[in-house]
Formats: structure tokens, C-alpha cells, sequence
């Protein structure tokens, strides 16, 4: 198949992408190098991916790019593009959201109007739900985000719900809980942590360490979109999580095996539009498109250790990147 990848170059989009170049399909991928964090991070993700044949990858803004021509054969699209950030999403920020993961997506979504596509795979977030009464988190649970982020990735997937029923674009969304693993963003917890201890630097712990999160290797996360292309599933949502949900401190303690020493931790502020805990039912997902975890937190985080190592080794004296 010829597949189009948004967001090509961040940590999910180029694991899918070579997921993708593995198992025979061409891809062509799509990413604007948003400055949310720095640009050596994506270019690093491209490195095995510019080595081959069967990937293309276009610098381009999908609301400024010719969708025509860039969705010329493409059979299935995977639209993973958005800015992300959930504590960066307030004030003046949320119109970068508003664009990027609104506009965009419409835009996107009607230029798929006219086509034939197998499958339009949507990333969707945990975000969406907010605050919930009861956990875990089902998809048939009323929708209610905490944080501007989350209000525009819920408002992209209902524009993604819409064309399925009015235009029959074959859509599916997928709603990611905690992903992690090797290439993951460097605003991210486990990043974060991991990088301060090779730093010899404090671990910053937003809130009492009590919150939860259902944490999901990146391996998992691109199989869903695998599983959810050969199904004959449309028009729907599916929760994809880990079943690794610890709260962050037995997470850090985790780490701490990890690396091989305590690590001291500095306490800041909870931060607002950070939900208290979050845990997925994927009972839908089992059942409709055969998804199953099959990482454990521990291995992932092993496998993620190992990868920023090898970064550290391939960029020393380019620490600045984390201030």
C-alpha cells in the first residue's frame, strides 16, 4: 500500500512509518518541524527512515500543503500530526492548537472526501476524558477535558466521526494513554526522568506522585494501527493502553532499578489541565480489532534507557537541549 504519515518525523509518527517500510508498504511523510521541542530530536527519528527507498518525506504545513497531489494514490492516511502539550496549551498558545490540530484535520479530512481510502487512522488522546468518575475509562464515558489541549484533540476527533457519516471516509480514531519508549518527546515524563539522572540533575515530580497513568510502549501503540487498518471497523473510537498504570512515584522507583541508584526529587506545583489518573478499558479494542499489550512497563523503560544512552553518546555536549 502507499500510505500517507502526518507528523512523520516525531517519536510515533517515524516508529509507524518504519513499522510501515518493515511490512512491504511505501510511505510518504508529512511533518512541519514544529518548534514545540527541539528539531534534533525528529531529525534523529529520520535517520533510518531517509536511508530507504520506499519513504518520501515532504517539510510541509498540512494546511498550507497541495492535499491533492500529496494524497495522489495514497490508500491509507495515518494523521498523527498535532501540537502537542497539555500544560502548554493555555492563554495565547491555544491558537497554535486550534490550527494544528483542528484546522488542520479538517482540512485534511475534506480533501479525503473524493478519494478511495481503505482506512483514515486519526491519533486521539486519554486527554479527551478529563476528570471521570470511575476508571477505568471506557469509550462510551461522557467526554469532558480538563485542558485546551484535550478540547482540541476531542474537537478533531468528532470532525473525524462527521465525515465518516456524512462522506463515508472509512475513519477510525484511536485514543493513545501514556506513550513511551524509545524516541519519546523530551517534555515528557519518563524522558524527563531518565535524562536527569544521566544528568546527575534533580527529577522535577509535578504534584504528590499519587497520580496515576495508563502507560503504553511504543511497540503496542504502532501495532494498533496496524490492527485497526486490517479491521473492518469504521466510524469508531477505541481506547489503546498499556495496562501498565502505576502512579508516578513507584514509576520513579522503577526507574531508579533501572538506573542503578536513588534519585533525588524535587516537588513542584500540580499543574493544571493534568488529570488526576487515567486507565484504559480495552475490552472494544480487544474485541473488535485483536489488540493486546504486550510490553511491560519495566522492559519498556529498560528499552528506553538504552536508546537515550545511545542519544547522549551520538549528541555529548548538546545537554542545553533540556533547559
Amino acid at each position: 500500500m502507499k500510505c500517507l504519515v502526518t507528523g512523520a518525523a516525531g517519536f510515533i509518527g517515524s516508529s509507524l512509518s518504519e513499522e510501515l517500510i518493515r511490512l512491504g508498504h511505501q510511505v510518504v511523510g508529512v511533518d512541519c518541524f514544529l518548534d514545540y521541542y527541539p528539531r534534533m530530536f525528529k531529525e534523529a527519528n529520520l535517520e533510518q527512515l531517509r536511508a530507504s527507498s520506499q519513504f518520501t518525506l515532504l517539510e510541509q504545513s498540512i494546511l498550507e500543503a497541495d492535499l491533492d497531489s500529496l494524497l495522489s494514490g495514497v490508500e491509507v492516511v495515518f494523521h498523527l500530526a498535532a501540537q502537542a502539550g497539555v500544560r502548554a496549551s493555555w492563554g495565547k498558545n491555544f491558537e497554535i492548537y486550534t490550527e494544528n490540530n483542528i484546522r488542520a484535520t479538517q482540512r485534511l479530512l475534506e480533501a479525503c472526501k473524493d478519494i478511495k481510502l481503505k482506512k483514515f487512522i486519526y491519533a486521539s488522546s486519554s486527554s479527551v476524558y478529563g476528570e471521570v468518575r470511575s476508571l477505568p475509562m471506557k469509550e462510551t464515558d461522557y467526554p469532558s477535558p480538563v485542558s485546551p489541549y484535550g478540547v482540541s484533540k476531542l474537537a478533531a476527533e468528532h470532525l473525524v466521526y462527521l465525515y465518516w457519516k456524512n462522506f463515508n471516509i472509512p475513519t477510525i480514531s484511536l485514543r493513545y494513554f501514556t506513550v513511551f519508549g524509545p524516541r519519546q518527546r523530551p517534555d515528557m515524563a519518563f524522558h524527563k526522568f531518565l535524562a536527569a539522572s544521566l544528568m546527575n540533575k534533580p527529577i522535577e515530580l509535578y504534584g504528590s506522585g499519587e497520580q496515576t497513568r495508563d502507560f503504553t510502549y511504543i511497540a503496542d501503540i504502532v501495532r494498533a494501527h496496524i490492527l485497526a487498518v486490517e479491521s473492518s471497523a469504521e466510524g469508531e473510537v477505541f481506547n489503546i493502553g498499556g495496562g501498565n498504570r502505576l502512579n508516578l512515584a513507584s514509576a520513579i522507583a522503577v526507574i531508579e532499578q533501572i538506573v542503578g541508584r536513588k534519585l533525588t526529587i524535587a516537588t513542584r506545583p500540580a499543574q493544571k489541565g493534568d488529570a488526576s489518573h487515567t486507565y484504559a478499558d480495552i475490552s472494544k479494542a480487544a474485541n473488535i480489532l485483536g489488540f493486546q499489550p504486550m510490553v511491560s512497563i519495566r522492559e519498556g523503560l529498560e528499552r528506553e534507557f538504552v536508546w537515550l544512552k545511545n542519544f547522549w553518546n551520538k549528541n555529548k555536549g548538546k545537554e542545553d537541549v533540556y533547559r
